[in-house]
């Protein structure tokens, strides 16, 4: 898998959910902060977004905008300013009334996410990414089947509309990591290198690597591995390396019932005992406690 593929997978807990949700005339309703990623996309219409401590921000229709990491926001049909925000209406007590031909229609939904464990590349998205129609057209496509589904009732629904909302999060994550600032984390995916030795682990987490082995995979010498490695992800490449297999073992906590034999195996280390220490070190806790914990946690 690749690292963008791999940064959501490890994190994404349970279903995604959406409505469609439909304004008129006069509005603004609230939406709490969530433990993992909000979105909305404007199938027709135009409205505006208030994120706590933010500014507002325009939609339009086909606009999408990703809130990453759950802040609580606002949606009104005219900007709002922080006291009108405070006296915004809570969107489950919504009722839908726009006027005909008017208003807004839009696709309102979240991804439940492991926020203990969320990757640096998506850490460092900001609080709000708007992504406006026309740019990327992979997203719109996938906008458009979406607004097929909701609601439609139509065979294989239940199927389709997850496996679309799943995709459309790909989209955004992918369209928000290309545009993201020069300097940020996500840079590390241009650099030749340091991609290289990305890619390798991703690829086989489990394998024996070495810094050597993986200045190798890279074509360059150790040295110039960590020099190039070490600043754009925020660690050296054996202390990323330890951290994206304890990552891994613990989506497989959570999401499996394979012994631990069978993860620590899976990940990289050679023994259920070398895996426990290095997951107590790093999470607080004993794998059996965390799968216990993660199981009484509704998905």
């Amino acid at each position: 898998m690749d690292v963008v593929s791999d940064a959501i997978a490890a994190v994404r807990l349970g279903r995604p959910s959406s409505a469609r949700v439909r304004a008129g005339g006069s509005w603004c309703v609230r939406l709490d902060p969530y433990e993992g990623a909000g979105f909305h996309v404007v199938l027709a219409g135009d409205c505006w977004l208030l994120a706590d401590g933010g500014e507002p921000v325009p939609l339009a229709t086909g606009d999408a905008v990703l809130l990453p990491h759950g802040a609580g926001h606002v949606l009104a049909d005219s900007p709002v300013d922080a006291a009108a925000a405070a006296r915004a209406l809570p969107l489950e007590r919504h009722r839908e009334a726009p006027p005909r031909g008017g208003g807004v229609e839009m696709l309102c939904g979240k991804y439940r996410l492991d926020r203990s464990r969320v990757h640096p590349l998506l850490a460092e998205l900001p609080a709000v990414v708007r992504l406006p129609a026309g740019a990327h057209g992979e997203l719109q496509a996938a906008i458009s089947l979406l607004g097929g589904e909701v609601d439609a009732r139509r065979p294989g629904s239940a199927v389709a509309l997850p496996s679309l909302l799943n995709l459309l999060l790909v989209y955004m994550v992918r369209a928000s990591v290309a545009g993201a600032a020069p300097g940020s984390w996500s840079a590390a995916l241009g650099d030749p290198v340091t991609a290289a030795a990305l890619q390798a682990v991703h690829a086989d987490p489990a394998a024996p690597w070495t810094v050597d082995r993986l200045a190798a995979e890279a074509g360059v010498s150790r040295p110039t591995l960590v020099r190039r490695f070490t600043p754009l992800v925020g660690r050296p490449p054996m202390a990323y390396l330890t951290w994206w297999r304890l990552t891994l073992a613990a989506a497989r906590l959570r999401e499996s019932s394979d012994p631990l034999a069978a993860i620590a195996a899976r990940v990289g280390y050679g023994s259920p005992y070398a895996l426990s220490h290095a997951f107590l070190r790093e999470f607080g806790t004993t794998p059996g406690r965390y799968r216990a914990g993660a199981r009484a946690t509704p998905g």
